[in-house]
């Protein structure tokens, strides 16, 4: 896999898997659970489209609240752009998020680490749009 294909799959990969935590759709949840952080660096930061600024202990203490709690949550990513060097990646894309009849919609722009195997989250910005 090249830079670009690691990091479109892990976005893919997330996305796909935070749907399926949010619908509590896992047929293990700790292994679920462990594969969702596995894609993020100890140093990941984020500023969510409220402001706040999240790091990975607060990400892994949050899951747990929402395992489950919404069974009709349906996550749809498009647009994803990509630029990288050697050992970083900017990505950019639309996550729509429709929940029954609720539907938010927020532009994000991740920075990510790259080595041999994968692209790790290092920072990710959301804008609700």
């Amino acid at each position: 896999m090249n830079n670009t294909e690691k990091i479109i799959w892990e976005i893919e990969q997330f996305h796909r898997n935070i749907e399926k935590w949010f619908q509590g759709k896992a047929e293990n949840q700790e292994s679920l659970y462990q594969e969702l952080l596995s894609g993020f660096s100890q140093d990941f930061k984020m500023i969510n489209g409220n402001g706040d600024t999240v790091t990975l202990s607060m990400l892994g203490e949050w899951l747990p609240t929402v395992f489950g709690k919404f069974p009709e949550r349906n996550i749809e990513v498009e647009n994803i752009e990509v630029n990288h060097s050697g050992d970083h990646g900017l990505a950019t894309y639309i996550e729509t998020q429709v929940t029954g009849e609720i539907i938010t919609k927020r532009k994000s722009s991740a920075i990510f680490l790259i080595d041999k195997e994968k692209a790790l989250w290092l920072n990710l910005i959301e804008n609700w749009i």
